[in-house]
């Protein structure tokens, strides 16, 4: 598990993120959501080590985050940012040995290489391994970056808003196999994301934030609620069940 207590993150003169506590367990889709500026890719970035925190502590299977050696780091926890820009051509393979670097230092054992093969297997991504990214869609290339996280091999992972620019039919499939990742591989999965809708139908719990505060989490239920939504989006929301699955609808 990872718990954050209190954190704060201050950009000049305002707090970015403010006193900031939750939990991240493991074998559960935590989804992050809020409007933009609430303070979630940064509460994420400081839970990972990406960004300094001005105050307030995270602990790592009771081990504070401080204390982490990088390498081992690496090991347990494994991030997908919100921009991922490459510059050089990479196939998907490479992109997804690359999760094996902090194992291997770029010499891929027989084990890294099975690893691998996992991963492309399991995002069914078998037919196009051999492409190169810039000759995929934007589906395909974030499905590759997914699985690069997921060769990583790591207890808990990071995905910073991978819905970004991507179809409907490709968002589900992304949710889907987080939900997997979660499910299955018992992994605690955090997830930055716009859409409520994905966030209420593919998550097991909800963190909401508003001007870098905590001001709702918990299950689907609890935090899917007409009055909490409002509150946060400040616009009206109409709340309603499909296939026993909570889900807004705005205008």
């Amino acid at each position: 598990m990872i718990t954050l207590k209190n954190l704060k993150k201050v950009f000049g003169h305002s707090a970015v993120v403010d006193n900031a506590s939750a939990e991240f367990e493991n074998g559960k889709v935590t989804a992050i959501i809020g409007p933009n500026g609430a303070g979630k890719s940064t509460l994420l970035s400081m839970a990972s080590r990406l960004v300094s925190k001005d105050s307030g502590e995270v602990y790592i299977d009771c081990k504070e985050l401080a204390e982490w050696d990088s390498k081992e780091l690496a090991k347990r926890l494994a991030v997908l940012r919100q921009a991922n820009n490459i510059t050089m051509r990479f196939t998907v393979r490479e992109m997804v040995s690359f999760g094996r670097f902090p194992y291997s230092q770029g010499k891929l054992t027989a084990e890294d290489n099975k690893i691998i093969d996992q991963a492309i297997e399991y995002l069914d991504l078998n037919e196009i391994q051999n492409k190169y990214l810039d000759e995929l869609s934007g589906g395909q290339r974030q499905l590759s970056f997914i699985a690069m996280v997921m060769a990583q091999d790591t207890d808990y992972v990071f995905l910073d808003e991978p819905l970004n620019n991507l179809d409907i039919k490709h968002s589900l499939q992304i949710m889907r196999n987080v939900g997997r990742l979660a499910h299955e591989m018992k992994k605690a999965v955090v997830v930055v994301i716009h859409d409520i809708n994905f966030a209420a139908c593919y998550s097991d719990k909800i963190i909401a934030l508003k001007n870098g505060k905590v001001v709702a989490q918990g299950k689907v239920e609890e935090v899917i609620q007409a009055d909490i939504l409002e509150s946060i989006y400040e616009t009206p929301f109409n709340i309603i069940e499909v296939d026993g699955k909570r889900m807004c609808t705005y205008h």
